[in-house]
């Protein structure tokens, strides 16, 4: 029986791509791999990227080329971008930096294993389209082994301001929310693996919207309240707000939710028109 191959992952940016990450190695322990915390004697490289600040795309170039000596040593070592450097990049990243064997975008991942199996046969893999079909529910099943008391569980997805300072619209697209029953059954999942705060994350998490449980659509608010009634979760976050989709039922819920807890992230800069434009 062959060894498994090993999986070095680095992350960046915010909490989503925490997770995000997580889902990656679920996504490539299908085929065989296994996380390590070196990239010494990882068979694979992984660095999944944040585009929200400046220079962003530069400092990944800089990491990329601190891994030269490793892909000249063992010129069968895997490296890919993933991640909103990677959706905005593209191809540029592996014309500056030939030795990248396959970018994917934070709405592709689910593709992983099969952009893995391409470049294992030579060929330079690259998915940075949205595609229809729900990276979520390819990736549905979620390994148990994993025990932690706290996590994070994306509920939603881009955002439809388009703030002129801000490239999440472009690297994440348009706003989409997760229906609630799928949402459940994660968070139950979850707290089965004795998780017992739940951080649940979106670029712009108070504008959920997602399919109810019995067809209507769901407010945040209401998916809180949700998740309230799963015996043995007994703490929940979220973040990052945007002012303009606070709701009256998000405030009683921060009120009367005992299980939500008495914290808010929200940008304040967003309260300040000259703020705003000098940002």
């Amino acid at each position: 029986m062959s060894a498994p191959k090993k999986l070095y992952v680095k992350t960046y940016g915010c909490q989503m791509n925490v997770y995000d990450s997580e889902r990656m190695v679920e996504a490539l322990g299908r085929s065989g791999y296994v996380e390590t915390g070196t990239p010494d004697d990882a068979d694979m490289i992984l660095l999944n990227t944040c585009h929200i600040r400046e220079k962003a795309a530069e400092k990944i170039y800089s990491e990329l080329g601190r891994f030269k000596p490793l892909k000249d040593e063992k010129p069968d070592l895997k490296i890919g971008v993933a991640g909103c450097v990677a959706q905005a990049e593209g191809e540029e990243i592996m014309r500056r930096q030939p030795m990248v064997d396959l970018v994917v975008g934070p709405q592709s991942y689910h593709n992983l294993a099969a952009l893995e199996a391409q470049a294992g046969q030579g060929s330079k893999a690259i998915d940075i389209e949205f595609p229809p079909e729900d990276k979520f529910e390819v990736l549905k099943e979620r390994p148990k082994t994993r025990r932690a008391p706290a996590a994070f569980l994306t509920v939603q997805e881009g955002c439809d301001k388009f703030c002129s300072f801000c490239v999440v619209p472009y690297t994440r697209g348009a706003e989409v929310s997760r229906p609630a029953a799928r949402i459940l059954r994660e968070a139950q999942e979850l707290v089965e693996r004795g998780v017992r705060e739940i951080t649940l994350l979106g670029q712009n998490v108070n504008a959920y919207h997602g399919e109810g449980v019995a067809g209507a659509r769901w407010s945040l608010a209401r998916l809180i309240w949700a998740l309230d009634e799963i015996d043995g979760l007994e703490r929940i976050r979220f973040t990052t707000s945007h002012p303009n989709d606070m709701s009256d039922a998000l405030i009683e819920a921060h009120a009367n939710c005992k299980k939500l807890m008495p914290y808010l992230h929200l940008p304040v800069q967003s309260g300040s028109d000259k703020i705003l434009k000098r940002m």
